[in-house]
Protein backbone atom coordinates (compact mmCIF):
# COMPACT_ATOMS: atom_id res chain seq x y z
CA UNK A 1 0.00 0.00 0.00
CA UNK A 2 1.19 3.41 -1.13
CA UNK A 3 1.01 6.03 1.65
CA UNK A 4 -0.35 9.22 1.42
CA UNK A 5 -0.38 12.24 3.38
CA UNK A 6 -3.12 15.11 3.83
CA UNK A 7 -0.34 17.49 2.50
CA UNK A 8 0.11 15.55 -0.68
CA UNK A 9 -3.88 15.97 -0.92
CA UNK A 10 -4.19 19.65 -0.93
CA UNK A 11 -1.78 19.71 -2.87
CA UNK A 12 -4.20 18.28 -5.95
CA UNK A 13 -6.51 21.04 -5.03
CA UNK A 14 -3.63 23.66 -6.23
CA UNK A 15 -2.73 22.04 -9.22
CA UNK A 16 -5.20 21.50 -11.50
CA UNK A 17 -7.63 22.95 -13.52
CA UNK A 18 -11.19 21.54 -14.43
CA UNK A 19 -12.30 19.53 -15.31
CA UNK A 20 -11.79 17.66 -11.99
CA UNK A 21 -13.12 13.52 -12.00
CA UNK A 22 -13.55 12.42 -8.62
CA UNK A 23 -14.98 8.74 -8.39
CA UNK A 24 -15.24 6.58 -5.35
CA UNK A 25 -16.28 2.80 -5.69
CA UNK A 26 -16.84 0.40 -2.83
CA UNK A 27 -14.19 -2.47 -3.18
CA UNK A 28 -13.74 -6.14 -2.36
CA UNK A 29 -10.62 -7.92 -0.97
CA UNK A 30 -11.60 -11.33 -1.53
CA UNK A 31 -12.77 -13.52 -4.59
CA UNK A 32 -16.38 -14.51 -5.28
CA UNK A 33 -17.75 -10.92 -3.91
CA UNK A 34 -14.49 -8.95 -6.06
CA UNK A 35 -16.18 -9.97 -9.59
CA UNK A 36 -19.03 -7.60 -9.42
CA UNK A 37 -16.30 -4.39 -9.25
CA UNK A 38 -14.79 -3.84 -12.48
CA UNK A 39 -18.69 -4.00 -13.81
CA UNK A 40 -19.22 -1.17 -11.16
CA UNK A 41 -16.36 0.32 -12.20
CA UNK A 42 -17.90 0.36 -15.68
CA UNK A 43 -21.20 1.55 -15.32
CA UNK A 44 -19.50 4.58 -13.14
CA UNK A 45 -17.51 5.17 -15.91
CA UNK A 46 -20.90 5.66 -18.52
CA UNK A 47 -22.24 7.93 -16.02
CA UNK A 48 -19.41 9.34 -15.67
CA UNK A 49 -19.10 10.25 -20.02
CA UNK A 50 -22.62 11.91 -19.14
CA UNK A 51 -22.10 14.05 -16.39
CA UNK A 52 -18.95 15.17 -18.79
CA UNK A 53 -21.37 15.67 -21.89
CA UNK A 54 -23.35 18.25 -20.06
CA UNK A 55 -20.28 20.90 -20.61
CA UNK A 56 -17.69 19.23 -22.89
CA UNK A 57 -16.98 18.76 -26.49
CA UNK A 58 -16.91 15.30 -27.46
CA UNK A 59 -12.93 15.47 -28.09
CA UNK A 60 -12.27 16.41 -24.22
CA UNK A 61 -14.51 13.51 -23.07
CA UNK A 62 -12.96 11.29 -24.89
CA UNK A 63 -9.83 12.22 -23.93
CA UNK A 64 -10.30 11.87 -19.60
CA UNK A 65 -12.30 8.69 -20.19
CA UNK A 66 -9.31 7.65 -21.77
CA UNK A 67 -7.06 8.03 -18.38
CA UNK A 68 -9.71 5.37 -16.92
CA UNK A 69 -10.56 2.79 -19.42
CA UNK A 70 -7.63 0.97 -19.23
CA UNK A 71 -8.77 -0.59 -15.80
CA UNK A 72 -11.97 -1.89 -17.02
CA UNK A 73 -10.66 -5.07 -18.23
CA UNK A 74 -7.63 -5.20 -15.76
CA UNK A 75 -8.14 -8.31 -14.22
CA UNK A 76 -4.34 -7.70 -12.30
CA UNK A 77 -5.64 -5.07 -10.97
CA UNK A 78 -9.25 -6.04 -9.85
CA UNK A 79 -7.98 -9.04 -8.17
CA UNK A 80 -5.88 -7.43 -5.58
CA UNK A 81 -8.24 -4.77 -4.32
CA UNK A 82 -8.47 -3.51 -0.63
CA UNK A 83 -11.86 -1.84 0.51
CA UNK A 84 -12.47 1.16 -1.31
CA UNK A 85 -11.26 3.00 -4.06
CA UNK A 86 -10.59 6.56 -5.54
CA UNK A 87 -9.70 7.68 -8.43
CA UNK A 88 -8.83 11.18 -9.66
CA UNK A 89 -8.14 12.41 -12.64
CA UNK A 90 -8.15 16.28 -14.41
CA UNK A 91 -6.53 17.38 -18.05
CA UNK A 92 -2.89 16.68 -16.77
CA UNK A 93 -2.74 13.93 -14.25
CA UNK A 94 -4.73 10.78 -13.01
CA UNK A 95 -4.27 9.26 -9.88
CA UNK A 96 -5.31 6.00 -7.98
CA UNK A 97 -5.50 5.74 -3.92
CA UNK A 98 -6.64 2.45 -2.51
CA UNK A 99 -8.69 2.72 0.95
CA UNK A 100 -8.80 0.99 4.30
CA UNK A 101 -12.93 1.13 4.87
CA UNK A 102 -15.42 1.49 2.48
CA UNK A 103 -16.83 4.34 0.53
CA UNK A 104 -19.86 5.33 -0.69
CA UNK A 105 -20.24 5.00 -4.28
CA UNK A 106 -20.01 8.25 -5.87
CA UNK A 107 -19.08 10.10 -8.95
CA UNK A 108 -18.25 14.07 -9.25
CA UNK A 109 -17.34 16.18 -12.14
CA UNK A 110 -16.65 19.26 -10.39
CA UNK A 111 -14.12 22.83 -10.89
CA UNK A 112 -12.11 21.17 -7.91
CA UNK A 113 -11.63 17.62 -6.84
CA UNK A 114 -13.92 15.94 -4.15
CA UNK A 115 -11.42 14.80 -1.55
CA UNK A 116 -13.63 14.35 1.49
CA UNK A 117 -13.99 10.13 1.85
CA UNK A 118 -9.60 10.48 1.63
CA UNK A 119 -9.44 13.61 3.90
CA UNK A 120 -11.47 11.26 6.25
CA UNK A 121 -9.10 8.69 6.22
CA UNK A 122 -5.94 10.52 6.20
CA UNK A 123 -7.27 12.87 9.07
CA UNK A 124 -9.65 9.96 10.66
CA UNK A 125 -8.68 9.50 14.68
CA UNK A 126 -8.58 6.30 15.27
CA UNK A 127 -5.75 5.80 12.11
CA UNK A 128 -2.18 4.39 13.40
CA UNK A 129 1.00 2.32 11.99
CA UNK A 130 2.12 -0.63 13.59
CA UNK A 131 5.85 -1.65 13.29
CA UNK A 132 6.45 -5.50 13.56
CA UNK A 133 10.09 -6.09 14.28
CA UNK A 134 11.90 -8.97 15.45
CA UNK A 135 16.13 -9.06 16.07
CA UNK A 136 16.80 -8.92 12.07
CA UNK A 137 13.46 -7.93 10.40
CA UNK A 138 11.28 -5.19 10.05
CA UNK A 139 7.36 -4.26 8.38
CA UNK A 140 5.38 -1.83 8.82
CA UNK A 141 1.88 -1.68 8.78
CA UNK A 142 -0.97 0.94 8.69
CA UNK A 143 -4.58 1.16 9.04
CA UNK A 144 -7.58 1.48 11.42
CA UNK A 145 -9.83 -0.40 13.65
CA UNK A 146 -11.12 -2.08 10.64
CA UNK A 147 -8.02 -3.23 8.67
CA UNK A 148 -4.15 -3.20 8.66
CA UNK A 149 -2.52 -3.12 5.45
CA UNK A 150 1.08 -3.45 5.17
CA UNK A 151 3.21 -0.39 4.09
CA UNK A 152 5.93 0.18 1.08
CA UNK A 153 8.90 1.12 3.58
CA UNK A 154 10.78 3.98 1.50
CA UNK A 155 14.26 4.63 2.70
CA UNK A 156 14.09 2.41 5.62
CA UNK A 157 15.84 -1.61 5.84
CA UNK A 158 13.39 -4.25 6.22
CA UNK A 159 15.99 -6.93 7.36
CA UNK A 160 19.49 -7.31 9.39
CA UNK A 161 21.38 -7.87 6.41
CA UNK A 162 19.85 -5.09 4.18
CA UNK A 163 20.92 -2.33 7.07
CA UNK A 164 24.29 -3.43 7.67
CA UNK A 165 24.90 -5.88 4.72
CA UNK A 166 28.64 -6.62 4.62
CA UNK A 167 29.40 -5.51 8.69
CA UNK A 168 26.96 -7.76 10.14
CA UNK A 169 29.71 -9.48 12.23
CA UNK A 170 30.37 -13.02 11.58
CA UNK A 171 30.43 -16.52 13.05
CA UNK A 172 33.58 -16.83 14.69
CA UNK A 173 35.28 -20.49 14.40
CA UNK A 174 37.39 -22.88 16.27
CA UNK A 175 40.24 -25.21 14.63
CA UNK A 176 40.49 -28.50 15.72
CA UNK A 177 43.02 -31.36 14.11
CA UNK A 178 44.82 -34.07 15.08
CA UNK A 179 48.52 -34.06 14.05
CA UNK A 180 48.93 -34.25 10.00
CA UNK A 181 45.48 -34.19 9.28
CA UNK A 182 42.94 -31.80 7.86
CA UNK A 183 41.94 -28.96 10.24
CA UNK A 184 38.25 -29.86 11.17
CA UNK A 185 36.34 -25.67 11.52
CA UNK A 186 33.76 -25.53 13.84
CA UNK A 187 30.94 -22.69 14.26
CA UNK A 188 30.57 -21.49 17.97
CA UNK A 189 28.40 -18.53 17.08
CA UNK A 190 28.65 -14.85 18.14
CA UNK A 191 29.33 -13.66 21.68
CA UNK A 192 26.41 -12.04 23.19
CA UNK A 193 27.39 -8.85 23.12
CA UNK A 194 28.05 -8.81 19.01
CA UNK A 195 24.84 -10.08 18.71
CA UNK A 196 23.56 -7.49 20.44
CA UNK A 197 25.45 -4.84 18.93
CA UNK A 198 23.99 -5.68 15.67
CA UNK A 199 20.40 -5.82 16.68
CA UNK A 200 20.63 -2.42 17.84
CA UNK A 201 22.35 -0.78 14.97
CA UNK A 202 19.44 -2.57 12.57
CA UNK A 203 16.89 -1.40 14.83
CA UNK A 204 18.83 2.68 14.57
CA UNK A 205 18.73 2.19 11.13
CA UNK A 206 14.78 1.18 10.91
CA UNK A 207 13.95 3.30 13.88
CA UNK A 208 15.97 6.69 11.85
CA UNK A 209 13.85 5.33 8.29
CA UNK A 210 10.27 4.89 9.60
CA UNK A 211 10.57 8.55 11.73
CA UNK A 212 11.69 10.67 8.81
CA UNK A 213 9.69 9.02 5.76
CA UNK A 214 6.59 7.54 7.24
CA UNK A 215 5.99 9.02 10.89
CA UNK A 216 6.97 12.54 9.88
CA UNK A 217 5.01 12.38 6.93
CA UNK A 218 1.66 11.46 8.06
CA UNK A 219 1.78 12.22 12.01
CA UNK A 220 0.54 9.14 12.44
CA UNK A 221 0.68 7.36 16.36
CA UNK A 222 3.10 4.25 15.81
CA UNK A 223 2.72 1.12 17.74
CA UNK A 224 5.47 -1.69 18.13
CA UNK A 225 4.68 -5.27 18.19
CA UNK A 226 7.85 -7.45 19.14
CA UNK A 227 8.89 -10.16 21.81
CA UNK A 228 9.38 -8.26 24.85
CA UNK A 229 13.13 -8.72 24.92
CA UNK A 230 13.03 -5.93 22.32
CA UNK A 231 10.55 -3.55 23.22
CA UNK A 232 13.37 -2.25 26.04
CA UNK A 233 16.45 -2.30 23.18
CA UNK A 234 14.49 -0.16 20.74
CA UNK A 235 12.72 1.74 22.74
CA UNK A 236 15.99 3.02 24.09
CA UNK A 237 17.61 4.13 21.16
CA UNK A 238 14.16 5.39 19.32
CA UNK A 239 14.00 9.01 18.67
CA UNK A 240 10.61 8.79 17.07
CA UNK A 241 8.04 11.08 18.94
CA UNK A 242 5.21 9.15 17.82
CA UNK A 243 6.08 6.09 18.82
CA UNK A 244 3.39 5.39 21.91
CA UNK A 245 4.73 3.92 25.05
CA UNK A 246 2.48 0.82 24.93
CA UNK A 247 2.82 -1.84 22.62
CA UNK A 248 1.47 -5.41 22.02
CA UNK A 249 3.99 -8.14 23.18
CA UNK A 250 4.20 -10.82 20.98
CA UNK A 251 6.25 -12.78 18.20
CA UNK A 252 4.64 -10.85 14.72
CA UNK A 253 5.37 -13.85 13.17
CA UNK A 254 3.45 -16.27 14.86
CA UNK A 255 -0.05 -14.47 14.68
CA UNK A 256 -2.50 -13.31 11.80
CA UNK A 257 -2.70 -10.30 10.73
CA UNK A 258 -6.56 -10.09 11.66
CA UNK A 259 -5.25 -10.80 15.40
CA UNK A 260 -2.88 -8.34 15.57
CA UNK A 261 -5.20 -5.31 14.16
CA UNK A 262 -7.11 -7.07 17.23
CA UNK A 263 -4.76 -6.65 19.91
CA UNK A 264 -3.56 -3.24 18.74
CA UNK A 265 -6.81 -1.50 18.44
CA UNK A 266 -7.09 -2.76 22.20
CA UNK A 267 -4.57 -0.71 23.01
CA UNK A 268 -5.40 2.23 20.57
CA UNK A 269 -8.87 2.53 21.01
CA UNK A 270 -8.69 4.30 24.57
CA UNK A 271 -6.48 7.22 22.97
CA UNK A 272 -9.09 7.27 20.14
CA UNK A 273 -11.91 7.92 22.71
CA UNK A 274 -10.10 10.57 24.71
CA UNK A 275 -8.83 12.18 21.46
CA UNK A 276 -12.45 12.88 20.27
CA UNK A 277 -13.89 13.67 23.68
CA UNK A 278 -11.04 16.25 24.09
CA UNK A 279 -12.36 17.99 20.94
CA UNK A 280 -15.98 17.64 21.80
CA UNK A 281 -15.05 19.39 24.95
CA UNK A 282 -13.04 22.20 23.18
CA UNK A 283 -15.68 23.08 21.01
CA UNK A 284 -18.69 22.86 23.89
CA UNK A 285 -16.16 25.49 25.54
CA UNK A 286 -15.79 27.85 22.75
CA UNK A 287 -19.34 28.02 22.04
CA UNK A 288 -20.34 28.94 24.81
CA UNK A 289 -17.66 31.46 24.47
CA UNK A 290 -19.24 32.37 21.24
CA UNK A 291 -15.95 30.92 19.67
CA UNK A 292 -17.61 27.54 18.50
CA UNK A 293 -20.00 27.20 15.17
CA UNK A 294 -22.02 24.65 13.90
CA UNK A 295 -24.21 26.59 11.21
CA UNK A 296 -22.59 25.77 7.99
CA UNK A 297 -22.70 29.24 6.39
CA UNK A 298 -20.96 30.42 9.74
CA UNK A 299 -18.46 28.34 9.90
CA UNK A 300 -17.38 28.81 5.93
CA UNK A 301 -16.87 32.31 6.54
CA UNK A 302 -14.90 31.72 9.75
CA UNK A 303 -12.55 29.75 7.87
CA UNK A 304 -12.48 31.82 4.53
CA UNK A 305 -11.04 34.59 7.32
CA UNK A 306 -8.50 32.05 8.66
CA UNK A 307 -10.04 31.97 12.16
CA UNK A 308 -11.44 28.02 12.32
CA UNK A 309 -8.38 25.77 14.52
CA UNK A 310 -10.38 22.77 14.58
CA UNK A 311 -13.17 21.42 12.71
CA UNK A 312 -14.79 18.38 13.25
CA UNK A 313 -17.04 16.88 10.15
CA UNK A 314 -19.41 14.24 10.36
CA UNK A 315 -17.94 11.18 7.98
CA UNK A 316 -20.50 10.37 5.97
CA UNK A 317 -22.56 14.05 5.14
CA UNK A 318 -22.44 15.51 2.01
CA UNK A 319 -23.56 19.09 1.12
CA UNK A 320 -24.11 19.99 -2.48
CA UNK A 321 -22.35 23.27 -3.33
CA UNK A 322 -19.48 25.08 -3.51
CA UNK A 323 -17.41 27.85 -1.29
CA UNK A 324 -16.62 30.97 -3.04
CA UNK A 325 -13.65 31.75 -1.20
CA UNK A 326 -13.19 35.33 -1.88
CA UNK A 327 -16.39 35.88 -0.71
CA UNK A 328 -16.67 33.15 2.43
CA UNK A 329 -20.16 32.35 1.09
CA UNK A 330 -21.45 29.11 -0.46
CA UNK A 331 -23.07 28.53 -3.41
CA UNK A 332 -26.08 25.68 -3.73
CA UNK A 333 -26.43 23.11 -6.24
CA UNK A 334 -26.59 19.87 -7.12
CA UNK A 335 -23.89 17.02 -6.76
CA UNK A 336 -24.85 16.06 -10.83
CA UNK A 337 -23.64 19.35 -11.70
CA UNK A 338 -20.61 19.27 -13.31
CA UNK A 339 -19.57 22.43 -11.66
CA UNK A 340 -20.69 21.65 -8.40
CA UNK A 341 -18.80 19.85 -5.87
CA UNK A 342 -19.66 19.27 -1.70
CA UNK A 343 -19.02 21.80 0.74
CA UNK A 344 -18.05 19.89 3.20
CA UNK A 345 -15.25 19.13 0.93
CA UNK A 346 -14.60 22.08 0.26
CA UNK A 347 -14.26 23.33 3.57
CA UNK A 348 -11.83 20.56 4.79
CA UNK A 349 -9.09 22.29 2.15
CA UNK A 350 -10.14 25.71 3.57
CA UNK A 351 -9.18 24.66 7.22
CA UNK A 352 -6.17 22.87 6.21
CA UNK A 353 -4.16 25.42 4.26
CA UNK A 354 -5.02 27.86 6.62
CA UNK A 355 -3.06 25.67 9.32
CA UNK A 356 -5.70 24.44 11.35
CA UNK A 357 -6.72 21.08 12.16
CA UNK A 358 -9.47 18.47 10.57
CA UNK A 359 -11.02 15.50 12.15
CA UNK A 360 -13.59 13.26 10.63
CA UNK A 361 -15.98 12.09 13.07
CA UNK A 362 -18.27 9.00 12.75
CA UNK A 363 -22.37 10.64 13.13
CA UNK A 364 -23.01 9.18 16.55
CA UNK A 365 -19.70 11.13 17.78
CA UNK A 366 -20.06 14.22 16.54
CA UNK A 367 -21.71 17.34 19.00
CA UNK A 368 -23.94 18.74 16.52
CA UNK A 369 -26.54 17.26 14.35
CA UNK A 370 -25.70 19.75 11.01
CA UNK A 371 -22.59 17.82 10.08
CA UNK A 372 -19.79 20.31 11.16
CA UNK A 373 -18.47 21.78 14.16
CA UNK A 374 -16.03 24.76 14.33
CA UNK A 375 -13.64 25.75 17.11
CA UNK A 376 -12.08 29.02 16.31
CA UNK A 377 -9.10 30.99 16.90
CA UNK A 378 -10.37 34.53 17.52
Amino acid sequence: MHQYSTHQLLSLLDKHGPPCISLYQYTHRHHPDSLQDPIRYRNLLRQMEGSLQQKYDRKEVRSLLEKFQPLSHDAEFWNHRTDGLAMLAAPDMFEVFELQRPVQENLIVADTFYLKPLLRISQSADRFQMLCLTRDRATLYEGNRDALDPVELIDTPQTLTEALGSEVTQQRQSVRSASGQTPIYHGVGQKKEEVDRDRDRFFRAVDRGVMENHSKPTGLPLMLVALKEYHTPFRNLSRNPHLLSMGVDVDPGAISLDDLRALAWEQMEPLYLERLALLVREFEIARSRQLGFDDVDEVVAAATAGRVANLLIEADRQIPGRVDVQTGTIERGALCDPEIGDVLSDLAGIVLRMKGEVVIVPKQRMPTDTGVAATCRF
